[in-house]
């Protein structure tokens, strides 16, 4: 009997250990700004909070024009200030273009700058087609920004923004070897980043009759081996994600140019994409324009009111 008690005793014992050892916090570790009262069991499951320094969010707009939809920008500039990253990139179309009157682009940049400039966090351009049109349009945006392809580094991650549309361009698109030359410098300069993020208005690898090496991606691209990377861009308005060279690559569907909107399967539809950068490489989240809603969605009055 005694025995038997025992052994009873012993199997409690590991039950109550298991069952702590599932909800006893996590303490070690935790930051300092945390204040909370721990004990042995607590009604959370760690405190390990995922607020790394390291960690950031910024948020990616594709294709605003070619065929725009007035207004649909402009949603998503106010839907971004709701969700407050830390930046916004593109990847270019932001405006019609298709012109060599210089009165026309300026109106068109000047009503796109008064949208963009809303945002309450940075915006960093990226040329497009709708962009960068002829040769006219190409010294305009040379003018207006200084230059048309550039890089940055935040959080140890690098940003290159690249310019397919460079002149003279003799194909669905161009890096010109300056741009090739420049593109490869800064990788070689910056090769111990933790990420790289090429950003190019023209899906290069969908044209498989387009000459890579000739129109000035291959140089490119090969300069990116042996780095952690991945590539968007925008351009046909449709949303895929490939994976090439043992890397994602995303072609982004619309911000507001012309789309049937069919939806998912197609990939037709207005998005932009929400990036979480962690120490495991970043998280994408493509945030559908029809769900992201503000707080005034739905608003009663208080039935307790004066009470």
């Amino acid at each position: 009997m005694k025995r038997l008690c025992l052994a009873l005793a012993v199997v409690t014992i590991l039950i109550g250990v298991a069952t702590v050892s599932k909800t006893a916090p996590r303490t070690a570790g935790v930051a300092k700004h945390v204040q909370i009262r721990s004990g042995d069991r607590n009604p959370w499951t760690n405190l390990q909070f995922n607020d790394k320094r390291e960690n950031f969010q910024f948020v990616i707009v594709t294709d605003r024009t070619g065929g725009r939809r007035p207004g649909v920008f402009s949603k998503a500039v106010g839907q971004i200030n709701l969700l407050q990253p830390e930046f916004v990139v593109s990847v270019g179309d932001l405006i019609e273009g298709y012109t060599e009157d210089p009165g026309q682009w300026a109106l068109e940049w000047s009503e796109f700058e008064s949208v963009v400039d809303k945002l309450d966090m940075p915006f960093f351009f990226c040329a497009g087609n709708h962009d960068i049109s002829n040769l006219p349009m190409s010294d305009d945006w040379n003018r207006r920004f200084r230059r048309s392809y550039y890089h940055f580094i935040y959080h140890d991650c690098l940003f290159l923004v690249l310019n397919s549309e460079d002149p003279p361009k003799d194909g669905p698109f161009h890096f010109s070897q300056e741009q090739r030359d420049w593109a490869v410098e800064t990788l070689k300069a910056n090769g111990n980043v933790r990420w790289t993020f090429v950003l190019t208005h023209k899906p290069t690898w969908t044209y498989p009759e387009a000459d890579l090496a000739k129109q000035g991606w291959t140089q490119i691209e090969n300069a990116l081996a042996g780095r952690k990377y991945t590539v968007f861009s925008g351009h046909k308005h449709a949303y895929a994600r490939y994976i090439r060279r043992g890397h994602e690559y995303y072609m982004l569907a619309t911000t507001g140019g012309s789309s049937t909107l069919t939806g998912l399967d197609e990939g037709k539809f207005d998005h932009f994409v929400w990036v979480t950068m962690t120490k495991k490489g970043p998280v994408l989240a493509n945030l559908l324009m029809d769900g992201v809603k503000p707080k005034t969605i739905r608003t009663l009055a208080d039935p307790s009111a004066g009470k």
